[in-house]
């Protein structure tokens, strides 16, 4: 989920954690826990600043070690050391309850987005994502700052929270039955797919969609169950050819390569040599599909210069490409 959904559901568990007695047994005690579950419900997402670095370290290793198995344990943890410190007369074992719970929902809530995480690494290392939610869903935000409003009224915040997340858990169930519907009518029409990629919108009833077969991939949209198709690719594999081995040596191509499933590319003959180009299809946006990698190569297939991450225009990609030729 997105970075202000995080926060609101570490507020909301700082609420619910008052359903313990031993939290609400002193306002310190109160106070750590609030404090340990938003930052637990952070925790994992600090693999952010890998961005600094570039996006192919990013796009490599977010999501990855950091929504790990064991940080379930290492960063609460760590939460609890802290915040011990500062304040040595908190029960440590309630705080690293509540602080462990913040860091799973995080985790747990993760895996039902299109991007996904590897949240049962290192024992099962592939990507987890279900489709499901959207990265950021308005509803379960705006469920949350209902919650907290209704909390800042005197209502009591263990049993609204509680409540609440009985409420959200009713609302995974009917989005997960709903996008199992969209993959049946997309199964039913095409009986020879291989995969069915489907992500999930800010629409409720609104789906991208990838129907992979054998020879083709449809990228389509289904609203209200109905389907709209709108480009149809040949499914091309990956060829063992020169020009693009060396492309696939390239950080930002491995790296596009490691997160996308649903892809076309293209070499095309350049001045400079030669561009492998990779489009994820699985983000269409108003007829255009932004998450892409490209490598620029020299005649020697050596590469000059290469990209990877969402794209809105072609001057943006050309200034990320900038290459200084003699």
């Amino acid at each position: 989920m997105d970075t202000g959904t995080h926060v609101v559901m570490g507020i909301a568990i700082g609420g619910l954690a008052t359903l313990d007695p031993v939290v609400t047994s002193s306002p310190a005690m109160a106070q750590a826990v609030m404090v340990g579950a938003i930052i637990g419900s952070q925790a994992p997402d600090f693999d952010t600043v890998l961005k600094l670095k570039n996006n192919a370290v990013y796009i490599r290793n977010h999501r990855g070690v950091t929504h790990s198995v064991p940080f379930w344990f290492i960063w609460p943890t760590l939460i609890t050391l802290g915040l011990g410190l500062m304040m040595p007369e908190i029960n440590l074992l309630h705080l690293w309850l509540w602080t462990f719970l913040a860091v799973f929902i995080h985790v747990f809530v993760d895996i039902f987005n299109a991007y996904g995480t590897k949240a049962l690494a290192p024992f099962h290392k592939k990507w987890m994502a279900l489709g499901v939610i959207n990265i950021f869903d308005p509803f379960i935000f705006v469920t949350h700052i209902v919650g907290i409003i209704i909390w800042r009224f005197g209502a009591d915040p263990g049993w609204t929270f509680l409540l609440m997340y009985i409420f959200l858990a009713g609302y995974y169930v009917w989005r997960v039955r709903t996008q199992r519907k969209v993959y049946h009518e997309l199964k039913s029409r095409h009986p020879d797919s291989t995969h069915i990629f489907i992500s999930p919108t800010f629409r409720w009833h609104q789906w991208h969609v990838v129907v992979r077969t054998g020879e083709k991939m449809h990228v389509a949209q289904v609203k209200d169950m109905q389907v709209k198709y709108f480009e149809t690719y040949s499914f091309d594999p990956i060829p063992d050819h020169k020009i693009i081995n060396a492309a696939r040596k390239d950080p930002n191509l491995s790296a596009f390569l490691s997160f996308s499933p649903a892809y076309r590319w293209e070499v095309t003959k350049e001045p400079h040599g030669y561009s492998v180009k990779f489009t994820d299809l699985r983000y269409r946006s108003k007829g255009h599909y932004p998450f892409i990698a490209i490598v620029r190569l020299n005649e020697d297939l050596e590469s000059l210069s290469s990209y990877t991450g969402w794209i809105y225009n072609n001057e943006t990609l050309e200034r990320k490409l900038e290459v200084a030729f003699d």
